[in-house]
């Protein structure tokens, strides 16, 4: 395939429903080229050509480009602590099929079964067609593609078990999510996205104009394992102080004097809405009282002083990353979209004191990820997306 018809699948896939002229306009190449173009990729079942959506206006009916409807699919997997799931994504970003189903046992030798059994029956379905797999992982990835995920007991797993053809990629589920932001989602445009994802503690990834960071051995967007926590608390990795134990779960169970949840993810939501129920009657009392001219006494609750405290951790983290990386967006996901949305304020407050004063005044946006649960997989199939479009022949 030459250069010019890979940048023209890239178009396509950036840029769903596009038309041939305006791809051309992106390419810098004349119509006639760009006609050639797509027809020869038409013949190779790449692309095709279908009515745009009627505008009301008069001419000629337009036609964008569509993928071809015999052409190639790539498979986006989600494996988590308590399930998996796989997409059919086609070109453009767009999911055909999904199917899913929860660990019997967690065991890599019974994941790995289970899923290759999915994806057996995805061949059946589209026969010839499923050229690539991207699979998102709760865990640490290196580049030669050997997973630890110290919670689940998976150390040093071969996850290519999962796909043995040519075109694998895999990832941290926090990175895949920061790229699926950048390339569809809050952080489209972002010359350097942060997105940091609150799960079971916290990762994420720096994305440099489209291009995720990962770093020299594949380890980077730990940042829930920097030191802007509590040096008294130990984490799961080894260290002590780590960012994720201030921010996640366990940070608001001890808090609250509970032990560590089973489920921190369910737990940390539990809390804080009831955290924001209880805000809420304090604040309705207070104001009944005012109009009164009455007063209400009694402390916030002790769920609603946990979260903020939680919270006024997370914006600190959140400012030493920006002052370091020079982000000009933060997205947060997972947990974090609770949070932002429970005691934005506390967030705020906290993330404006420990900005740069060269910051303050117009500081970097903190925003909730707009992929939502879905990040992770959607940033699979784009990795598996962009892997596999220069090996397309």
């Amino acid at each position: 395939m030459t250069t010019r018809s890979v940048e023209l699948l890239r178009v396509v896939h950036a840029h769903p429903g596009v038309t041939r002229a305006d791809a051309a306009r992106r390419l810098g190449i004349g119509t006639g080229a760009a006609t050639e173009l797509v027809s020869r990729l038409a013949q190779a079942h790449l692309l095709a050509e279908a009515p745009a959506a009627p505008s009301g206006a008069r001419g000629r009916p337009t036609t964008v480009l569509v993928p071809h409807p015999d052409g190639p699919l790539v498979v986006a997997a989600e494996i988590t602590h308590e399930g998996w799931r796989l997409d059919v994504v086609e070109l453009g970003g767009a999911t055909l099929t999904s199917v899913s189903g929860t660990h019997t046992d967690t065991s890599w030798p019974s994941v790995v079964a289970t899923v290759n059994a999915a994806t057996d029956a995805l061949y059946k379905t589209y026969p010839g067609r499923l050229r690539a797999m991207g699979v998102s992982v709760p865990g640490t990835v290196s580049r030669t593609l050997r997973l630890d995920a110290t919670n689940l007991g998976w150390h040093d797993v071969d996850l290519t078990e999962l796909w043995p053809s040519t075109v694998f990629v895999a990832g941290n589920d926090a990175s895949l999510a920061a790229a699926a932001e950048s390339a569809r989602g809050a952080a489209t445009g972002a010359r350097l996205a942060l997105h940091l994802r609150i799960e079971g503690g916290l990762g994420g990834a720096a994305v440099d104009q489209g291009r995720l960071l990962i770093g020299a051995s594949g380890y980077s967007g730990e940042f829930g394992h920097m030191p802007f926590g509590d040096p008294g608390i130990s984490c799961p990795c080894g260290a002590r102080g780590c960012w994720g134990t201030a921010v996640d779960g366990t940070a608001l169970a001890r808090h609250l004097g509970h032990p560590a949840p089973h489920d921190p993810v369910s737990y940390a939501r539990r809390v804080i809405a009831s955290a924001v129920a209880s805000r809420h009657g304090v604040l309705v009392a207070e104001s009944l009282a005012a109009a009164d001219g009455g007063s209400v006494g009694g402390a916030e609750s002790g769920e609603w002083q946990a979260v903020c405290t939680v919270a006024a951790a997370l914006g600190r983290g959140i400012a030493g990353l920006v002052n370091g990386l020079d982000a000009d967006l933060v997205t947060l996901g997972g947990v974090g979209v609770d949070l932002l949305a429970a005691a934005e304020a506390e967030i705020q407050a906290a993330y404006r004191a420990g900005l740069m004063a060269i910051r303050r005044d117009d500081p970097p946006p903190i925003l909730p990820a707009a992929l939502g649960a879905d990040g992770p997989i959607a940033g699979a199939g784009e990795e598996a997306w962009s892997s596999l479009i220069p090996h397309l022949a």
